[in-house]
């Protein structure tokens, strides 16, 4: 087991290595490694991250085969299947790390920002699920001077909805409630820059 700040440490060793181009220092993929996960795994993290294809974090992180026990959904939402997921891995692997990773321009984003300018009555029924979860990350936004700048309400509505995201799992599920008091289970927030390719970690 790898406790948290070691786990951090390595994440941001990662994606220095991938911002540097210098990717393949953190990585086992060949068939040695593949042999020896065959029995089991100990991912030394847990992602929650959006499924935009350009944020796959075993690259932007620079890892390898059994190195990351990965969550993707639209916005990086915080729903039952993905708390159940996140419990499963903390519980049964001993991951004591928990990254919320959102990203820059986040498509369920802007989503939200045009349904709360007008309502798109031609989404999903199963769309506007993931809408009205970032809702409440964009609404507060909307309501002061900061909406009148699209550049920097996409920018804050990101950071509030990997926040948001943040709470829902530290306080929204009492396994992982108890794994934060009493084994050092950390839930962290982080940005990853689709510009730059760098990751922040905002409240580590």
């Amino acid at each position: 087991m790898i406790a948290a700040d070691k786990a951090l440490d390595r994440l941001r060793s990662g994606n220095a290595r991938f911002v540097a181009e210098l990717g393949g220092g953190g990585q086992q993929i060949g068939e040695s490694r593949r042999r020896e996960l065959v029995t089991g795994q100990e991912p030394f993290a847990i992602i929650l991250g959006c499924s935009d294809s350009r944020v796959p974090a075993e690259i932007v992180f620079d890892q390898g085969l059994g190195d990351l026990f990965v969550i993707r959904v639209a916005g990086n939402i915080v729903a039952p299947s993905q708390i159940g997921s996140i419990e499963f891995s903390a519980a049964r692997h001993g991951t004591r790390l928990v990254v919320v990773l959102g990203h820059s321009q986040c498509g369920a984003i802007l989503a939200t920002i045009e349904e709360l300018g007008r309502r798109s009555e031609d989404q999903s029924r199963n769309l506007r699920s993931i809408v009205d979860r970032v809702r409440p990350s964009v609404e507060a936004l909307m309501e002061t001077e900061i909406a009148r700048n699209p550049v920097e309400l996409v920018r804050r509505a990101v950071r509030n909805n990997i926040r948001m995201s943040v709470n829902q799992l530290r306080h929204g599920s009492e396994v992982l409630e108890q794994l934060i008091q009493d084994e050092g289970l950390r839930i962290v927030g982080a940005e990853y820059s689709l510009e730059t390719g760098v990751v922040e970690f905002l409240d580590s």
